[in-house]
């Protein structure tokens, strides 16, 4: 299957909770990652995370699934 470049944007809400387990999961897949850029709000208690990708469509659904069952994590995907 061929590598795409694309992108997915998380929203986490309460940061702080989730980062142990959002790291573990990000660094198990750091082989797909080309970039990251995190934006803490903390007034809002909210962080977003842009990570840019190159990677198959499958490796992009598993990697999207496992963030979006992590709890007040939002996950957006695209692909070019």
């Amino acid at each position: 299957m061929e590598k795409r470049i694309g992108f997915i944007g998380l929203a986490v809400r309460h940061p702080m909770r989730h980062l142990p387990e959002l790291q573990k999961l990000l660094a198990a897949h750091e082989a797909m990652i080309i970039g990251r850029m995190a934006i803490p709000l903390k007034a809002k208690n909210l962080t977003l995370i842009a990570l840019a990708i190159e990677a198959t469509t499958d490796e992009v659904g598993a990697l999207a699934g496992k963030l979006g069952s992590l709890p007040e994590v939002r996950v957006k995907t695209g692909l070019i």
